[in-house]
């Protein structure tokens, strides 16, 4: 299967696909996504031409839609859309043994590997000699595996670490035993030997003072409670790079917060950018893929005959505004489930999901103040002890985690349930409600952000997410 290119911009509501010959025998089946094209208020700045394109790297069990947010953060400070890349890795969770077969799983050398075919299709696109590289958590493992032993330097100008693991989770003999995670594994203790980074590229890692649920002397964030991990607060830190702490983000904020962009961009461009706010278009348009499951595995392989309906809703109720779809569309080989063009930057939308013999679900999002081409779509797993409840409504962070004390999380104005007291470690809450309710409003919010869902009947194995952006 070919490595995909999505299309820069999106034109005439059609996305125009290139498909690069002699990689089909490789089998990898990244996707590299570029944002559309930007308008209305973030006009590109031509002289941002003589940076090098950026390629997000997603981190362990992600996705590429990880990044829209912060993709949209590049745009509205002026930076060329054509320059912005995404990748998606086809099989984003590790291998329990980075040396051993796993199915659905992927190894250090995949990564490796698919980063490197992503780096040469972003370099052809954009003309560039060399790319920037920003990873997530386990997408620093990539970047720097493929700086190390790869041939990244010669195409690489900037590497940003957000959150890596960079010495581990765990330093550890008898315990995850093989982990690309484990300070002792053979991988990290080669990425760490001599040099921790490699000479001609620029290096910036950014992490938590102390909410990083990877980088705690106890293993309580890897269910351990009581172990000591040998890892602490700088774990994510190199020697001979620079290190900046971001206090009181999470692990995934290091990477998806706009404290995050900001240091990001100055680190690749040399100044502050303009603006760290999200600048709202006229009309967004929207596309992304439905993603997959192996075995129970989430991938990012696309799915074939997937129907994907968007409704249009009310911000406060959640409740549909009309009696027909904005749009309807079964997925083709590509997953894809647009374009789809909206009413505007504060317009609300429920997506419905149906997969065959998988959970119905319904997802509710937060307004799309731009367009994104990384809307993608997964199927819910309802937990065993939530399948004789009569509604699940799950709140989800993607980009964060729930801290409580510094976060307010509740479903109806009650704490939501699930979210221990510490470090934050959860990115989701689920609300059964009990049998016989009748369908309602069900106010979810984080901080801030808030989304009004309908509590869809479960007994025809149905679920609702409230997928939050921020």
């Amino acid at each position: 299967m070919p490595i995909r290119i999505q299309p820069t911009k999106i034109q005439s509501g059609l996305n125009r696909r290139h498909f690069l010959a002699g990689t089909a025998a490789l089998g990898l089946t990244p996707l590299l996504a570029c944002a559309p094209q930007s308008r209305d208020t973030a006009t590109p700045v031509p002289q941002f031409d003589a940076y090098p394109p950026i390629v997000f790297v997603h981190g362990n069990g992600d996705t590429a839609a990880l990044w829209h947010t912060t993709i949209w953060r590049w745009e509205s400070a002026g930076f060329p859309d054509k320059r912005l890349f995404a990748i998606d890795f086809p099989y984003p969770l590790a291998r329990s043994n980075d040396a051993e077969y796993q199915a659905g799983r992927s190894s250090t050398q995949d990564q490796m590997e698919q980063l490197s075919e992503a780096v040469q299709l972003a370099l052809k696109q954009s003309g560039a000699g060399r790319v920037a590289l920003v990873g997530s958590s386990r997408g620093g493992n990539a970047i720097r595996n493929y700086l190390k032993h790869g041939p990244g330097p010669a195409f690489v100008s900037h590497a940003v670490l957000c959150g890596t693991p960079n010495h581990g989770v765990i330093i550890s003999n008898d315990r995850l035993v093989g982990s690309e995670f484990n300070g002792a594994s053979p991988f990290l203790r080669g990425l760490n030997a001599g040099s921790e980074i490699v000479p001609g590229v620029n290096w910036l890692t950014l992490r938590s003072d102390a909410l990083d649920k990877f980088a705690q002397p106890d293993g309580a964030g890897l269910g351990m409670p009581g172990v000591a991990t040998g890892v602490t607060a700088d774990g994510p830190a190199l020697a001979g790079a620079k290190n900046l702490v971001l206090p009181g983000l999470d692990h995934r904020e290091v990477a998806f917060h706009e404290k995050a962009f900001a240091a990001t961009w100055e680190f690749i461009i040399g100044q502050p950018p303009a603006t760290s706010k999200i600048l709202p278009e006229t009309r967004p348009v929207l596309n992304g893929k439905v993603n997959g499951m192996a075995r129970g595995v989430p991938t990012n392989l696309p799915v074939e005959g997937a129907t994907v309906e968007i409704w249009e809703t009310n911000p406060q109720t959640g409740a549909r505004l009309h009696a027909q779809p904005a749009h309807r569309k079964v997925t083709g080989p590509d997953g894809y489930w647009g374009p789809f063009n909206t009413s505007g930057p504060t317009a609300t939308y429920e997506f419905v999901l149906t997969v065959p013999s998988q959970t119905k679900t319904h997802i509710y999002r937060s307004p799309f103040p731009r367009s994104s081409a990384h809307v993608h779509l997964r199927t819910a797993v309802v937990a065993d002890r939530d399948r004789q409840a009569g509604s699940i409504v799950t709140i989800s962070r993607p980009r964060g985690y729930f801290g409580p004390g510094r976060d307010i999380v509740t479903f109806d104005g009650q704490p939501a349930p699930g979210i221990p007291a510490g470090v934050p470690t959860n990115s989701t809450s689920t609300l059964a409600l009990p049998r016989g309710t009748a369908q309602r409003t069900v106010v979810c919010r984080c901080n801030d952000e808030t989304i009004a869902v309908q509590s869809w009947d479960a007994s025809d194995d149905r679920a609702v997410i409230a997928e939050l952006h921020y």
